[in-house]
């Protein structure tokens, strides 16, 4: 998401980096190309609008024009005005209640409302010890409670039982007693959705609002629709006062356009961001990243977290003891290249590091992906002994894991000269640490395809 949107607002700040000094007429040329990459980028008219004329009003003033770096202030300017169209900070979810707390998740048909309980439920789990319980108040999707019990049970999160031909509010009502009877921290309800809008599901909605009384209503919202997503939450707004959206899908073709308009529209902030499939695939909106992220500023703070979340500090302490006494092996290496890939794709990396977008730019990034994939697909079709002592790799050898791996023996012997020339310069890096491990480790094995 936002690439396209980052990429414009890439040119026209190198345009204005380029000039010693900006007047009038130079900024107002600047602002017509962010307001038609705001356009493109399918946010909303009326926001963006107002957005140019902030940033317009901010950046002729006398602190700008007369500053020893005009092009630098006027991007500081954009960099601010971004981040209070998405919301200034962090809008977290407000639980400060006597238990349960109870998250009504509310939203069309298809915007993926399910999984996204599911993955709320096992975040709050996890980052704030909260005991979570599931119920799906959807009994008109086939297998909608069902489905919710298998995610749920897939992040480790308690779901109601399930009563045949049961109504919604009883449901929630029952949810509710099981909840408190259960001392579970938080309770979510799961409401049906339908293809659009109409009376019916907002009177349902509004009923099991009325008597259940939620501390958050949060409408989930899908990214790939555009203003679609922000047409919808107008209209959930209105007829439910939602506490908070969840933005899904965001790692999809989106152009960005419903992140940047709906605070704007609704008054309401983003809280989360689902941003894969996965059930681990969330995280909390930050709106001063996001606005980083689209000005090519980097996300150090986020790569921070998810480092701290994703990886395994003692495996990676093992390895560092292995570097240090130079026994690192094709294993070592798979597992390595493990703890990176649960850090997300090269691209999400690599958006989250200053500076490394503009220095890669132009280069097919999903070429490291695939020389990922069929590295790790080399090493998975060798055996333990292989793995651990890759001198015993005779011609045989080297044919039966190629065909084991749908690759080439000259794809194996490619692996494994790269392999002896990175364990070479690991063995130089064990001396500096983790970090050197780690840039080191893979920098040699995914530079590029076979």
């Amino acid at each position: 998401m936002f690439d396209a949107l980052s990429d414009r607002f890439e040119a026209v700040f190198k345009k204005l980096r380029g000039r010693g000094s900006l007047n009038e007429s130079n900024i107002q040329e600047a602002m017509r190309e962010v307001r038609m990459a705001l356009l493109e980028a399918d946010v909303n008219l009326a926001v963006v609008k107002a957005f140019i004329a902030r940033v317009s009003e901010k950046a002729i003033g006398r602190e700008v024009l007369d500053s020893l770096t005009p092009g630098q202030q006027v991007i500081q300017v954009v960099y601010e005005e971004l981040v209070q169209l998405m919301g200034e900070k962090n809008s977290r979810l407000q639980l400060a209640t006597q238990p349960p707390a109870v998250v009504m998740m509310v939203g069309l048909q298809g915007s993926g409302k399910t999984t996204t309980t599911a993955k709320l439920a096992s975040w709050l789990r996890e980052k704030e010890r909260k005991k979570c319980l599931l119920a799906s108040l959807d009994v008109y999707r086939p297998a909608a409670m069902e489905q919710l019990a298998t995610v749920g049970n897939q992040v480790n999160v308690a779901t109601l039982p399930i009563v045949a031909g049961e109504k919604p509010l009883a449901i929630a009502l029952r949810a509710l007693d099981m909840a408190r009877n259960g001392g579970y921290d938080v309770l979510f309800l799961d409401t049906a959705g339908r293809l659009h809008i109409n009376e019916e599901l907002m009177q349902e909605l509004q009923t099991v609002q009325k008597h259940i009384d939620p501390v958050e209503i949060l409408l989930v919202a899908d990214a790939m629709t555009g203003q679609d997503a922000v047409t919808v939450s107008r209209s959930f707004n209105e007829q439910l006062d939602i506490t908070g959206i969840v933005l899904t899908k965001t790692d999809g073709d989106a152009r960005g356009g419903a992140a940047l308009s709906i605070r704007q529209v609704t008054g309401k902030p983003i809280k989360f961001l689902g941003t894969g499939e996965a059930l681990d695939k969330l995280e909390a909106f930050h709106p001063e990243r996001l606005a980083s992220r689209i000005l090519g500023m980097g996300d150090v703070l986020t790569l921070v977290e998810t480092a701290m979340a994703k990886v395994d500090l003692a495996e990676t302490a093992k390895l560092q003891q292995k570097l240090q006494h130079s026994s690192f092996t094709l294993e070592d290496f798979l597992a390595q290249m493990s703890q990176v890939k649960k850090m997300g794709s090269i691209s999400d990396l690599v958006n989250m590091i200053p500076g490394v977008k503009q220095a890669i730019k132009g280069q097919d990034l999903s070429a490291g992906e695939a020389q990922m994939k069929k590295t790790e697909a080399i090493i998975l079709s060798m055996t333990l002994q292989e793995r651990r002592k890759h001198m015993i790799l005779n011609a045989s050898r080297k044919k039966r894991i190629a065909k084991g791996s749908g690759t080439t023996v000259q794809d194996v012997n490619q692996l494994l000269k790269q392999f002896v020339q990175a364990q070479t310069l690991m063995k130089r890096l064990g001396r500096i640490g983790q970090k050197g491990m780690m840039r080191g480790g893979l920098g040699n094995l995914t530079r590029r395809p076979f």
